[in-house]
């Protein structure tokens, strides 16, 4: 090969990689706008729980005791990174929502979402989860607290199907019984998970 030619093959590829550089450089640009919006950006109100991520065990133990489908839609109230969303999407095939009031949970959710190529097929939503519309969603997934659980139920049972699945880490409903208790070890502490069927009207 000549040198003219080798030349202009680096040229051309140079130019190659400018012009993808030019492409992806608004998204890139347009993703840290966002997320420097979100990290300065304050809930509506204070959050019911403190972040506090599950376990990667907890959260693949959360999605079998639902049985979750790709015919499913998961919703996760408090959804804080997104990472169980993530994974019902990811490994089940699933579409999913998360919620959450703190912006800066949602732009992470988001990001992480984007990283592992399923951020289409989740709608991200900064809401109060007392405000949420939860009509279309087969799955709820809930790491709260015992009192908001509590104050969550009549909304769970009015909004969502017969049929549909509630799975909850750590705490239960009070009077209304699950249908299964699971247990797992995760961080040196067993950790109960419950599964709710919402009953036929």
């Amino acid at each position: 090969m000549s040198r003219g030619g080798s030349r202009r093959r680096g040229a051309l590829a140079l130019l190659a990689a400018c012009l993808a550089f030019a492409a992806s450089a608004p998204q890139a640009l347009s993703n840290a706008w966002a997320q420097a919006a979100a990290s300065t950006a304050k809930p509506s109100r204070e959050p019911d729980v403190p972040y506090q991520p599950s376990s990667p065990e907890v959260v693949q133990a959360m999605l079998k005791l639902a049985n979750v489908n790709a015919r499913d839609v998961v919703y996760d109230l408090g959804c804080g990174d997104g990472r169980i969303v993530i994974a019902a999407v990811r490994d089940y095939g699933a579409r999913g929502v998360c919620v959450d009031i703190d912006p800066q949970r949602i732009a992470e959710a988001r990001e992480n979402a984007r990283n592992a190529g399923v951020e289409r097929r989740i709608r991200f939503e900064t809401q109060d989860l007392f405000m949420t519309d939860i009509h279309d969603a087969s799955v709820v997934m809930l790491f709260l607290w015992p009192g908001v659980n509590l104050s969550l139920k009549p909304k769970l049972m009015r909004e969502l199907a017969p049929g549909a699945r509630v799975v909850s880490h750590w705490h239960d409903m009070g009077e209304w019984k699950p249908q299964q208790t699971i247990r797992i070890v995760s961080a040196g502490r067993e950790r109960p998970i419950y599964l709710w069927i919402i009953p036929p009207r």
